[in-house]
């Protein structure tokens, strides 16, 4: 099976997204078709999880701005390193579209046996001992009790880069889970084509990361911000650092009118006390926490504390009583990108707590950030 036809039929996967109606990109313009341009040059495929943010734009280079300087832009950490961390984020996060797609890459990187590992939750049994250290690293991040107070299995100089592919998934895996389906291929691609086409797809991403995209170019299509205290883990990578402080910014712009102020205090001070485990398998913990607001406010604050805390507990009733209030598709991308960052934020002040990884002629030390999203 060709590249072409491959990237046809993933483009195709725009159909699947839920919700909203992506901007096609024969119709993108200004910031959009920007951002469409960077993606298929620099990922090798207008990759739906970006693409799904298209009704905002603001969110949309967001999304990208933080996937392209941590996963794609060439680094100290090598891109299979990078793939295992975004694929073991969403393994732990139980995002399969997510595990699908970086598996293919790791695939593609040949690191196929050690994708087959991690998706059967085997990680024991990688043929790469390092690539294995850094798959229990990424899938224990998202929890406070194993995410601070140990020194990560890489050198310190990777920290950012690592720890912001984590923070990245963290918020990706949210959107994909919300808007997505499980599988990143057509519903109509029989089963014996998906192999060859999960192939093409990992041969692909290899090719784009072969051109060793340089650093910072995506920058520009956000405005420069101010760096809030919880990016403490990027400290040791000015180029992370700024693309994180522009996408908070411009995803916090965009939630402003979109996320009613009760909600966004709700969800700040659940967020205060989560130490990232997973609510109870009924939904009944959001009907509860929702039960202290304005009525009129109840269906936002139910489908921000589930994007935060359970994507995958979403149902269509949640985001159709949320549209109650008739808010278009750009307000609702708006509101749960506002939700998703929260809890990904959360997550990485975890990840500048642990012990900085000790040089072999130093000390180590410790850092705590503050919190405030």
């Amino acid at each position: 099976m060709s590249a072409t036809v491959a990237q046809r039929a993933l483009r195709r996967a725009l159909d699947q997204i839920r919700y909203v109606s992506p901007v096609r990109p024969a119709a993108a313009a200004g910031l959009v078709a920007a951002v469409y341009a960077q993606v298929e040059r620099d990922f090798g495929m207008l990759a739906p999880p970006v693409a799904l943010h298209s009704p905002a734009p603001g969110p949309l280079a967001a999304s990208w701005v933080m996937l392209r300087e941590t996963l794609v832009a060439q680094g100290q950490a090598e891109r299979a390193a990078k793939e295992m961390v975004a694929a073991a984020v969403s393994v732990e996060n139980a995002c399969p579209y997510c595990v699908s797609v970086h598996n293919a890459a790791l695939g593609g990187l040949d690191h196929g046996r050690d994708a087959a590992a991690l998706a059967g939750d085997r990680i024991e049994s990688m043929a790469d001992p390092a690539l294995a250290g850094i798959a229990r690293w990424a899938r224990s991040s998202g929890r406070r009790d194993t995410a601070r107070g140990g020194i990560p299995p890489f050198p310190a100089g990777q920290l950012a880069e690592l720890a912001g592919v984590a923070v990245t998934f963290q918020y990706l895996n949210r959107m994909v889970t919300l808007f997505l389906a499980e599988s990143p291929l057509p519903a109509a691609v029989p089963g014996p084509v998906a192999g060859g086409m999960m192939r093409v797809l990992g041969r692909m991403l290899r090719s784009a990361s072969a051109g060793r995209p340089e650093p910072g170019a995506s920058l520009a299509l956000l405005p420069a911000a101010a760096q809030p205290d919880d990016l403490r883990w990027a400290a040791g990578n000015p180029v992370i650092a700024d693309a994180f402080a522009r996408a908070i910014a411009a995803i916090e712009a965009a939630g402003a009118p979109a996320v009613p102020e009760p909600v966004r205090e709700l969800i700040r001070g659940e967020l205060a006390g989560w130490d990232g485990q997973a609510p109870g398998p009924s939904r009944a913990w959001a009907d509860d926490i929702v039960a202290g607001l304005p009525a009129a406010a109840r269906p936002a604050g139910r489908l921000a504390l589930l994007t935060a805390f359970a994507p995958y507990q979403v149902i269509r009733a949640d985001i159709e009583a949320f549209r109650g209030g008739q808010p278009r598709d750009e307000e609702l991308i708006a509101f749960t990108s506002w939700a998703s960052m929260a809890a990904a934020r959360r997550a990485g002040a975890w990840l500048g707590e642990p012990v900085t990884p000790a040089r072999p002629d130093g000390p180590s030390n410790t850092r705590s950030p503050g919190y405030r999203p």
